[in-house]
């Protein structure tokens, strides 16, 4: 039997993250500028069978059942496959980034499972129709909360810069020249803490508190969404300092929604990043672990003191290709 198979790009967010999020998106409009990077989450599919034989290889965990209801186990796996009604199989997923890396990494398996159960079927979607599927599996199916950046970064690829409200998304791409497209990534820095986060939480607590008139957490979401234009600008005059200005102040905005976000770990590696001549930076996603992104005018010197400091520096190169598909 032929297998399905799918690979779809995590992404870094540059400004405008959380804004994407029910229900402020829905009571205000959510706008991010965010990049697709070439690390991949990856799906196969193989039909058939008396029962699904379900594994995350980068996770070490499989499980062979006859019934896809949710018990903790695989969740997103199922929730695929449950929304898909699509028979026995073997599914097998694995990422190429840490689990809880706050890179996106599980709206990527999610496009990457849609895709994949998509060929299975003979269904074709566009990007966004995608992109929408694989959210509504993770955030309606598996009950994770979240935003739609993530997704929408795994299906179409590149550069972008997003607005999402009550209406819909749109998606309007962001082209940088390749010589400053390859500066960019040289000098960009992602630093991968070692300890990962459940941002699902942090989010469903955070919105919470929005949704009880959190002045503070309002005031915080508005000055997120308020970056993305600028960001989006500053891309693309290629204005290297200001891109580093606008991420930092994007981190401090995430920091006013909930100081849990930034850890020991953390604020160790910005002093370290800091000293080693970082003009800018903010944590990758929600924050409270996961990875760091910096931009250092020494890249070598910046990937040597995060090294040292304990950090796993995870390779930056921008995925200009969404999601992709091939049977095999």
């Amino acid at each position: 039997m032929k297998a399905f198979h799918a690979a779809a790009p995590v992404r870094l967010d540059f400004a405008g993250g959380w804004t994407d999020v029910a229900p402020f998106v829905v009571d205000e409009g959510g706008s991010v500028v965010n990049a697709a990077i070439e690390l991949r989450a990856c799906a196969t599919v193989t039909p058939g069978g008396a029962g699904y034989r379900l594994a995350a290889e980068d996770l070490g965990q499989t499980l062979e059942t006859a019934s896809l209801e949710p018990d903790g186990r695989l969740s997103l796996h199922k929730a695929a496959l449950r929304r898909a009604r699509l028979g026995p199989c073997d599914l097998r997923t694995r990422s190429d980034a840490p689990a809880g890396s706050g890179l996106g990494s599980s709206g990527a398996l999610g496009v990457a499972l849609v895709r994949a159960i998509d060929a299975v079927s003979g269904r074709e979607r566009n990007a966004g129709e995608t992109a929408e599927e694989a959210w509504k599996v993770e955030a309606i199916d598996a009950e994770l909360a979240g935003g739609r950046q993530d997704q929408y970064a795994a299906a179409l690829g590149g550069f972008h810069h997003l607005r999402f409200g009550a209406g819909g998304v749109s998606a309007e791409p962001i082209s940088l020249e390749p010589g400053f497209s390859a500066t960019l990534a040289e000098h960009t820095i992602i630093c991968y803490t070692g300890a990962s986060r459940i941002s699902s939480r942090m989010i469903a607590r955070v919105m919470q508190g929005y949704g009880e008139g959190d002045l503070t957490i309002t005031s915080a979401l508005r000055g997120l969404a308020a970056m993305s234009d600028p960001m989006a600008a500053a891309l693309r005059r290629e204005d290297m300092g200001e891109i580093a200005r606008l991420l930092t102040a994007n981190w401090e905005c995430q920091l006013a929604l909930d100081p849990g976000m930034r850890t020991a770990e953390m604020a160790r590696l910005e002093a370290v990043m800091r000293s080693a001549g970082a003009i800018g930076g903010k944590a990758a996603g929600a924050g409270a672990g996961g990875s760091m992104f910096f931009l250092c005018e020494d890249p070598v010197r910046g990937r040597a003191a995060a090294r040292n400091s304990g950090a796993v520096v995870l390779p930056c190169a921008w995925a200009a290709e969404g999601v992709r598909s091939w049977r095999a």
